[in-house]
């Protein structure tokens, strides 16, 4: 199989940095962006030309434009994006400020979009690619303190699902990668929280005990390479993969839930068709 070319966000640490070491590792090619590239310069000394280390904050379009651009002419072509880079934001929707919900989409939602956009025609061109959108189990279920974080991956589901259809034609894949709890800094350094509302005091210790219980087994992130590995490697890479033991029980729970709520209300659903 020839070597890839891959274009990882947020590669400093986390499922970003163990993904780019995976591909390095067995002869890929990577253009690593972080916010401070000395994180990266092990990476650089180990592995030297094979990768390019890039500064960027993903909320900035032009620069995610440029990177894109700059890794593309470093390299020749570009076969694996992933949209990796993101963090959590933790406060009950009544707390939160416009600020706090605008820099969770501008991180988590918009800069992947930015990125996609601006590796798509190359991608287009060649007539291949595969974009990798690292979402969450809260992708698709949702839970107590985290409303923003939800509102960005709920958002990045919807526009990739939409994404995979139109670019199916170009020979270009969309893989939505939908975590449960991994031993990655998302709940802490990288963290932000809103000033919190003394009437949540209650609700959140209780909240926080179960997001405790549910997380008890984390998955590590280093296991998660090899999985990654395969889902470029495959000739259909599916739309959504769960990564973890977890996110399947979640999920089963969640649509099962949804499937009978609207079927005990779908008298009301036809009644608010009305009558032909």
């Amino acid at each position: 199989m020839a070597p890839k070319v891959w274009f990882i966000t947020g590669a400093s640490k986390g499922f970003g940095r163990e993904w780019a070491i995976a591909a390095l590792e067995r002869g890929d090619k990577v253009a690593a962006t972080a916010r401070k590239t000395d994180t990266l310069d092990d990476l650089v000394q180990k592995y030297g030309d094979a990768i390019l280390p890039l500064q960027l904050d993903v909320n900035d379009r032009d620069a995610d434009f440029a990177a894109v651009k700059a890794a593309h002419d470093n390299f020749g072509r570009l076969d694996v994006v992933v949209n990796n880079a993101g963090y959590g934001h933790f406060g009950m929707v009544e707390e939160l400020s416009e600020q706090d919900l605008r820099d969770q989409l501008e991180t988590n939602l918009f800069g992947a979009v930015w990125v996609t956009q601006a590796a798509l025609p190359y991608l287009r061109e060649q007539k291949s690619g595969h974009i990798l959108q690292v979402s969450s189990i809260g992708g698709i279920s949702a839970f107590p303190i985290v409303g923003a974080y939800h509102a960005s991956k709920w958002a990045l589901e919807g526009i990739s699902q939409a994404l995979a259809q139109e670019v199916a034609e170009f020979g270009i894949h969309v893989t939505l990668i939908e975590p449960g709890g991994f031993s990655t800094d998302w709940a802490g350094p990288s963290s932000k929280h809103s000033a919190e509302l003394s009437a949540y005091d209650e609700t959140r210790t209780k909240v926080v005990e179960q997001r405790q219980t549910r997380n008890a087994e984390p998955g590590d992130p280093a296991a998660s390479a090899a999985a990654v590995l395969k889902l470029v490697d495959a000739d259909e890479p599916p739309l959504r993969v769960f990564f973890g033991s977890g996110p399947i029980r979640i999920a089963k729970a969640d649509y099962e839930s949804r499937l009978a709520n609207w079927e005990k209300w779908q008298p009301l659903a036809e009644e608010a068709q009305g009558s032909k």
